[in-house]
């Protein structure tokens, strides 16, 4: 999956740059997006990030390109990885800024991890 994030005065910190945790905050509403797009009828809940490592800074204006892709497939859970492109508005450059894998978790409506909803075989 694919999908852009303008950003903007109210993700910055006082020097003007990206915060960290509007950052993660995104991959992570953009993962469950993605998982819940892809198994319909499951319950997923994040449960984890492998590497948070911001690589480049992001400014006020940036237009932030996600692409997110299965990478990892188990009974109960699935993994993503997200790769975060920054792209310069006046430049038109886009840079790698931040990748991670996200994992989440099938659970059910007692909060039980569970068989994840699709005929998908674990990898």
């Amino acid at each position: 999956m694919e999908t852009y994030k303008l950003v903007l005065p109210e993700h910055l910190n006082h020097y003007g740059f990206l915060f960290g945790g509007n950052l993660l905050k995104w991959i992570d509403e953009i993962g469950y997006i993605t998982v819940s797009l892809d198994y319909p009828g499951c319950n997923f809940v994040t449960v984890g990030m492998d590497k948070v490592e911001f690589k480049k800074s992001i400014r006020g204006g940036t237009i932030l390109r996600f692409v997110t892709e299965k990478s990892k497939i188990g009974h109960t859970s699935i993994e993503y990885t997200v790769h975060v492109y920054k792209k310069s508005i006046e430049r038109g450059e886009k840079v790698l800024a931040f990748s991670t894998n996200i994992t989440f978790v099938c659970l059910d409506e007692k909060g039980v991890k569970k068989e994840l909803c699709t005929g998908d075989k674990p990898a």
